[in-house]
């Protein structure tokens, strides 16, 4: 279930009558708990409650419901049982009926109200369902509620209009939307004024079978587009006069509504009373768009990016200077002033604005710190010299686009409010500008250029004298006054390729298909005339390569989250000297982290925040997530393309290892349809037709899979010398002729002139050793160490894997540390989320010390303790061993020895953290490289 899907149940089970003995089990469904979960709890066999009456879910809740007015003691009692802490609890909740109350065992926040009104804090609970929540939803989950009422109401208009459901008309129904949540909100916040009820004259003056609602709305929406001097002529309704005049081109143009249903009006209604004053523009906005969005109604409410997120994009880009300048102007008038001027011409422009979330935070900062520049002049009443319009999109959605622009304009009301008061704010909101400063486009096609245009630079200082300023006074330039644009945005997270869904259908295909050609076609306008290489970047490189592009031609800034793909593997050669020619360089980022959303049990995409500029400064920073989970800043004189301090560097594959360690091959690729290949049904079949043959010819087949999930599958491995006799066998024969057929139909000149060797694999590397150490090319990021393992002698190492044979057992230690899985996910990139492992790439070029003979014997000796303590748990898998919730002590111990012995060779220590890893790593590199040409 997403947010929206638990609020609905929530608030249906508030609606219905209270039955105590089944109200545990109702909360507990309403967060998602299937009926077989529910039934294992009624019959006891998982409730581990002690407490009579007491529902308990394991690692989750502890419920209790109570006589009247014990519902106190009832919570202390919950929180004081042994159960509680056993279990693990992260909630009790106790209620009588009337009353509702709650605690997060670990926070200490609490809930208390009235029974009727808990759904109004389902958002406390969302950790049930699985959903990390971030505090402005547990604070406030009105926006959720609201979008879950919306996306009703859109629905069922959309069934009792179909037309309105088409291509043609779709933009038509979300600007209808657009305009119903600006008039819910203006009612609540009395900018109608005069008791203006948009909702309750809707109510009043409609039918109650909807038959004229969508005249009434028609009406209302005519009127907010036509001025007072002019209604008379027009032949307002007596019962709409009241409503203002509204302009900003929200209400202009056709004033045609959807027709209404008794259930759409009876949606509106609902939705109408709800209050609006509680909206938060950059939680709403972002929720909001998937209802207008059919391939996304699905994850509807999951589209929520945390303010705490959007600061690590604004705050290093340009607000932390405007906080410092703000500290170190302290009370001096003059220097207040001349930073409110330069406030006021900063210019915040996102060419991938979506719902406008990084705009509406933008905005709402530079206010803030405006509004302490007044209180601290005395000015706390002046109205804001911040234009709206100094906030400038790009969004490809029409729908998005429209709903930034008035969720910029509910922020700037109610920044309104909060600084200078409701009786100001209501002053000088209506009419709305009509300037149009979100631009519905392809970002990657608009010339950014005509959105933010550059601007003159001559801006007045004051001098100490406020009171009368010299006519003859110099202009000079006011640094970073004037012209100063900051570029910053979450562009889509889409790799080079699309991924099609196993199964999609043929229309799936072909608009992916679609999709892929017009994002290959958008960079390909891009990159084209300037690498030949340009097909392997990811779409979001586009942004990247715009953003230095606009930065040649005017002052600014730029800052995307990205995923952290652009800044590893082969994408880094590719696109980086392209933004280097510019006279960019980064400024600041943020090493890789989870952007998460309000998806359940949502892992989220790891991404990284790279800043670039040409107005380079001394001191770059560079951001990290330490084991705490608390950021760490360090201050560095560079940051590399690989976001590691240091000089820029582009790392090449080699084919061989740049330093002492052994060779690492890839492994055999069948090339066989299928022929070569057997599973255990297979294999049995051949052992009972000719057990002499499978003795001779099956032998175990290990790739990713089979190493990390246990499976077993064979090959057929038949040489040249005793093709003869394999053939004897009719199962075998009927195999090879397989492959042969598979290989004639190939288009491959190579896999055709195997077809004449039909018994041999396509690709062969493999050789004949005591052991082999396997590395899979794919495999989770979530794991703290890269999987590996060890395999008896005569398998065969499927391609999907890479090999060791025979090499000395302290290359094992290095596969296996921490050091190691830092530099492989820096510099090998990754496919999807996964890492991807290159020999080329990732072994080839790791960097170490110098070994001595001790310092060899101690890591085969920390390699062989990892083994050991593996050996303790089987027949557990790699994957359950290494499942980052549950790996054994033994084993993390084991491998927190190796990388205590690692670490110590490379600096007498332990590092800090990856960071430094990475510092050390490229430092090496670079001095083995400089080496090795030097040779």
């Amino acid at each position: 279930m997403n947010a929206v899907e638990i609020e609905e149940a929530i608030s249906l089970l508030a609606e219905q009558p209270f039955v105590p003995a089944e109200f545990p089990y109702s909360f507990l469904e309403a967060f998602g708990n299937k009926e077989t979960t529910i039934k294992r709890l009624k019959t006891g066999n998982n409730n581990k409650s002690d407490i009579e009456g007491g529902v308990l879910q394991q690692s989750n809740i502890h419920i209790a419901v109570c006589n009247d007015g014990n519902i106190s003691e009832k919570l202390k009692q919950l929180k004081d049982s042994p159960a509680t802490s056993k279990n693990k609890v992260k909630f009790i909740l106790a209620t009588d009926g009337n009353d509702f109350q709650a605690e997060d065992v670990n926070s200490g926040e609490t809930v208390a109200c009235n029974y009727l009104d808990f759904h109004n804090h389902f958002g406390f609970f969302l950790p049930l369902a699985g959903i990390s929540t971030v505090k402005q939803i547990r604070e406030n989950a009105f926006d959720i509620k609201a979008t879950s009422r919306l996306n009703k109401l859109y629905i069922e208009l959309l069934r009792s209009n179909p037309e309105w459901a088409t291509a043609e008309r779709r933009h038509d129904m979300n600007h209808f939307l657009a305009r119903l949540i600006f008039c819910f909100f203006a009612e609540d916040t009395d900018i109608f004024r005069n008791d203006c009820r948009f909702t309750q004259i809707v109510q009043q003056t409609s039918a109650g079978d909807g038959s004229n609602t969508h005249e009434v709305i028609s009406e209302i929406f005519r009127v907010m587009d036509t001025k007072q001097e002019e209604r008379a002529d027009k032949k307002v309704k007596s019962w709409a006069v009241k409503f203002p005049y509204v302009n900003g081109q929200l209400f202009s143009g056709s004033t045609e509504t959807p027709k209404f249903t008794k259930i759409a009006r009876s949606y509106l209604l609902h939705v109408g009373n709800l209050d609006w004053k509680m909206i938060n523009p950059d939680i709403f906005g972002s929720m909001i768009q998937a209802v207008a969005d059919e391939d996304e109604r699905g994850e509807l409410g999951m589209h929520y990016t945390s303010v705490p997120n959007i600061l690590k994009v604004l705050n290093p880009l340009f607000l932390d200077e405007l906080r410092s300048q703000l500290e170190e102007a302290d009370d001096n008038a003059r220097k207040l002033l001349n930073l409110r001027k330069r406030i006021s011409r900063i210019r915040v422009f996102d060419p991938a604005c979506g719902s406008g979330n990084f705009l509406v935070i933008a905005y709402k900062q530079l206010r803030e710190i405006e509004f302490e520049i007044n209180k601290r002049r005395s000015e706390s009443d002046r109205p804001t010299e911040i234009p709206l319009t100094n906030f400038r999109g790009i969004e490809l959605r029409d729908f998005s686009a429209e709903i930034a622009r008035l969720a910029l304009i509910i922020a700037e009301y109610q920044c309104d409010v909060l600084y200078r008061g409701q009786k100001l704010a209501l002053a000088e909101f209506l009419p709305l500008n009509a300037e149009n400063w979100i631009t519905s486009g392809n970002a990657l096609r608009v010339n950014w250029l005509s959105i933010c245009p550059p601007v003159g630079k001559n801006v007045k200082i004051f001098g100490d004298d406020l009171f009368s300023t010299s006519f003859d006074q110099a202009e000079v330039v006011f640094e970073n006054e004037g012209g100063e644009t900051y570029i910053c945005g979450n562009p889509p997270y889409l790799g080079a390729t699309i991924k099609i869904p196993r199964g999609a259908s043929q229309a799936t295909k072909d608009r992916i298909k679609k999709e892929e050609e017009s994002r290959k076609s958008d960079l390909k306008a891009i990159f084209a005339y300037r690498t030949t290489t340009w097909k392997s970047l990811d779409y979001v490189a586009g942004w990247f390569m715009k953003a230095a592009d606009y930065g040649m031609k005017t002052k600014s800034a730029s800052a995307f989250v990205s995923t952290n793909s652009i800044c590893q593997g082969q994408q880094v050669p590719t696109l980086w000297p392209l933004i280097y020619n510019t006279g960019h360089q980064i400024t600041f980022a943020h090493t890789s982290f989870k952007w998460a959303n309000l998806a359940t049990n949502n892992a989220g995409v790891t991404v990284v925040i790279v800043g670039i500029s040409n107005q380079v400064p001394k001191i770059r920073r560079l951001f990290t997530i330490g084991e705490d989970g608390e950021t760490i800043e360090k201050k560095t004189d560079n940051i590399n393309t690989y976001l590691s301090p240091g000089k820029n560097i582009e790392l090449s594959k080699s084919a061989n290892p740049l330093t002492e360690v052994s060779p690492m091959d890839r492994g055999d690729s069948a090339v066989d349809g299928g022929g070569l290949l057997l599973d255990i049904a297979e294999s049995n079949q051949l052992k009972l037709e000719s057990p002499n043959a499978h003795a001779l010819f099956v032998r175990p087949y290990i790739g990713s899979e089979e190493l990390i999930n246990g499976k077993s599958r064979f090959c057929l491995w038949i040489t040249d010398n005793n093709k003869s006799i394999a053939e004897q066998s009719h199962f075998i024969k009927d195999r090879l002729e397989k492959v042969r057929s598979m290989r004639l139909e190939s288009s491959k000149k190579q896999t055709v002139e195997s077809a004449n060797d039909p018994h041999k694999f396509g690709e062969i590397r493999h050789r004949e050793s005591l052991y082999t150490i396997v590395v899979p090319r794919h495999s989770s990021e979530n794991r703290s160490y890269l999987p590996f393992g060890l395999v008896e002698p005569g398998s065969i190492i499927a391609d999907s894997a890479f090999a060791f044979y025979d090499a000395p057992l302290w290359n094992m230690s290095l596969i296996s540390s921490r050091i190691h899985l830092v530099w492989i996910k820096a510099v090998c990139g990754q496919l999807e989320t996964r890492i991807r492992y290159s020999n080329t790439l990732g072994w080839n070029t790791f960097p170490i010390p110098t070994l001595t003979a001790k310092n060899k014997e101690d890591l085969k000796i920390c390699a062989e303790e990892i083994l050991i303590a593996r050996e303790r748990h089987f027949p557990a898998t790699i994957a359950d061993l290494y499942n980052p919730e549950e790996i054994p002590e033994d084993l993390w111990q084991a491998h927190d020895r190796n990388d205590e012995v690692l670490e110590r060779i490379y600096i007498g220590r332990r590092f800090k953290n990856d960071t430094e890893r990475l510092e050390k790593l490229f430092e090496l590199y670079t001095q083995m490289t400089a080496q090795r040409k030097a040779l």
